[in-house]
């Protein structure tokens, strides 16, 4: 038995978010910026979505460059160009229902429908699905970020840290050992992100591994705080090196410019040094010590 899940690596999804009609359906109570639940409307296709309007953003002392919503987009513009692929399509869009602001596609999962248009957008061969199976759907309805116990660490999965509930019980971080998720832990060295919680950690219904809010990434300072550290010491690969050196070529260019649209020239400095640092010692790095090593609260 098969399902159908939104591809959010059509291109189509990007020309909705940014062309679309946006109607406000909902808000994200719990969050300290303002984050409003809707839907982009275009041409017939229907795409459920997340906006974030910069006047919604409290000032942050540590990140007072630029906004947020800049930040957003310039991950997932370095996701984009370096093919880690793992940001959802993500604009800025200057005209929406509250001022300029950051709009994300939603991720689904595999029982979820975000991307409708009718019966054309069902169809095989529209573009606007992606063929999953029932074991990716079991997938996207679990977690690839957990606390356990101990001796409960299943196979495929890496410990991070561990500690004690507030019982006093031991338990013990995990995360999968997915290629995907090993994909978004070199993104997060990479882009600076000191907010890598696993709440923000999403398998997607199209089979995607996603990674969202980014508003506290590509500092020039370091500040990498995330709960995937399970790879320390473990060599890059060839196919990330090479989407590092393929990153690096672009900055030397036009991307460098494109991306300090969003952040200052200070912070795509340090980026590059993070990049060429990478590149010099490809294995992933563990915490410098510095600050801590993991957000709170870890989800």
């Amino acid at each position: 038995m098969s399902g159908r899940a939104p591809d959010l690596r059509d291109p189509a999804v990007i020309e909705v978010l940014t062309r679309g009609r946006i109607e406000i359906t909902g808000r994200l109570v719990d969050a300290s910026n303002a984050t409003l639940f809707g839907t982009a409307a275009l041409d017939g296709i229907e795409l459920r979505c997340v906006y974030k309007p910069v006047r919604g953003e409290r000032p942050l002392w540590d990140f007072p460059d630029g906004t947020l919503a800049g930040r957003e987009v310039g991950a997932y513009l370095v996701a984009e160009e370096s093919g880690l692929r793992v940001v959802p399509p993500t604009v800025l869009r200057e005209e929406a229902p509250f001022g300029p602001g950051m709009v994300q596609a939603w991720v689904s999962s595999g029982d979820e429908s975000a991307l409708t248009g009718g019966a054309d957008a069902d169809e095989p061969g529209s573009g606007f699905g992606a063929e999953i199976d029932e074991e990716t759907i079991q997938l996207a309805a679990e977690s690839l970020v957990e606390l356990c116990e101990p001796d409960d660490v299943r196979d495929g999965w890496l410990p991070v840290l561990r500690a004690r509930d507030g019982a006093g019980d031991p338990i013990v971080l995990v995360h999968a050992d997915h290629p995907q998720l090993r994909a978004m832990a070199l993104f997060d060295v990479v882009v600076n992100n000191a907010d890598r919680k696993g709440g923000h950690v999403i398998l997607g219904g199209d089979g995607g591994v996603y990674g969202v809010d980014h508003g506290l990434t590509l500092h020039s300072e370091p500040k990498l705080r995330t709960v995937l550290w399970g790879w320390i010491g473990d060599e890059l690969g060839e196919e990330h090196t090479a989407a590092l050196k393929e990153l690096r070529a672009k900055l030397a260019g036009d991307f460098a410019d494109t991306l300090g649209e969003h952040v200052t020239r200070r912070e795509v400095a340090a980026l590059r040094s993070r990049i060429d640092h990478l590149l010099a010692e490809p294995r992933f790095p563990g915490p410098d010590g510095f600050g801590p090593a993991i957000p709170w609260p870890a989800f």
